[in-house]
């Protein structure tokens, strides 16, 4: 056979494989497609060309293979070896279902030891392109399959970002690798504003300090409800606030480093949390904040210009860092915690 016919065979094939595989879209990764997998990940560690086989849709991977900026992850998929399978999804915004990815170890072996990190072994952060949709879960794993699942139903259409974040047990440190998935229908773009202070059910969230590429920096994140400050903080993951930080316009996983040792068990902090902050380059970041107060997490989200590296502009004066956003109420709370602490947990 030539190659055109080769193609149209090979073009054939996929239309019967995918076409038939949506009613599958919750069960467990099949054998063939782990032997697929693993076949991948001993060649090449990397396919920008997978489908995922639970949607109408392909899931593109236009994530890159690797990055050489320090302090980013959450660009490919695969890292160190280890490969994210493609996700199984519902195909459409308001069908119910499954959500479901393995971690292949650089056998090819789905990883099904994890050590935990944050209380958990893995955290599952999913965020469409734009940097709407923000959700921070946390699926079961089936320790026989190594698959990891959540019900899942989406919100929005459009292209998403799933990040999953763990640690392999006995590796030396942790993995973030991403997988891109299409949800099909009608999508209204979101375009947010520069924004350092956030409403959520009541609470104020203010973003304040020092970001600027190249150079570390604190940034603090203060709490407030009808204009008092809030210290009744819970811990939540280890920590008093999570904060997960994206690169706008690729979506890179800025590694973020909490200050202050783990909350004791039943305390409670407030109303500032710090966090020490490095961005690589200058330009938009997309920053979300979990915090719990009387046990309900909610989440904050702001819109934060770093300035470039040796900028002749003050980086106290880059919007959306060191002052709130006009009309935001003022508070003259300190930035320890209510327990002396400035503990916190980010990524």
């Amino acid at each position: 056979m030539n190659a055109a016919g080769r193609l149209a065979a090979y073009a054939a094939g996929l239309v019967v494989v995918f076409g038939g595989s949506y009613a599958v879209a919750s069960a467990v990764v099949p054998a063939d497609a782990v032997a697929q997998w693993r076949e991948d990940a001993a060649a090449a560690r990397h396919d920008p060309a997978a489908h995922d086989p639970a949607t109408d849709h392909p899931a593109e991977d236009t994530a890159a293979a690797s990055t050489d900026e320090p302090g980013l992850a959450g660009l490919s998929l695969a890292a160190d070896g280890h490969v994210l399978s493609p996700v199984r999804a519902p195909g459409a915004v308001g069908q119910p279902g499954t959500l479901s990815f393995q971690v292949l170890d650089p056998a090819g072996t789905p990883v099904t030891d994890y050590a935990i990190a944050h209380e958990e072994d893995l955290h599952l952060i999913v965020v469409r392109s734009d940097g709407a949709g923000f959700r921070h879960v946390h699926p079961a794993l089936d320790p026989a399959t190594g698959t990891w699942s959540i019900p899942w139903t989406w919100e929005a259409a459009g292209t998403h970002r799933v990040f999953a974040d763990f640690t392999p047990a006995g590796a030396a440190g942790g993995l973030t690798l991403t997988r891109t998935v299409q949800v099909a229908g009608d999508v209204t773009p979101s375009s947010p504003p520069l924004s350092a202070v956030s409403e959520v059910d009541g609470f104020t969230v203010t973003a304040t300090g020092d970001l600027t590429a190249g150079r570390s920096g604190e940034l603090d994140l203060t709490v407030t409800r009808e204009g008092e400050p809030v210290t009744t903080l819970e811990p939540y993951l280890g920590a008093y606030g999570h904060l997960v930080a994206l690169r706008e316009g690729d979506l890179a996983y800025l590694h973020v480093h909490a200050e202050g040792e783990a909350p004791a068990a039943g305390r409670t902090a407030g109303p500032t949390t710090t966090f020490a902050v490095q961005v690589p380059t200058a330009g938009r970041y997309l920053l979300y904040l979990d915090f719990q107060v009387e046990g309900r997490v909610r989440t904050a989200s702001f819109v934060l210009e770093a300035a470039a590296a040796g900028s002749t502009t003050d980086a106290a004066d880059a919007p959306g860092t060191s002052a709130p956003t006009a009309g935001a109420p003022e508070t003259h709370a300190p930035e320890t915690h209510a327990d002396g602490s400035g503990d916190a947990h980010a990524h």
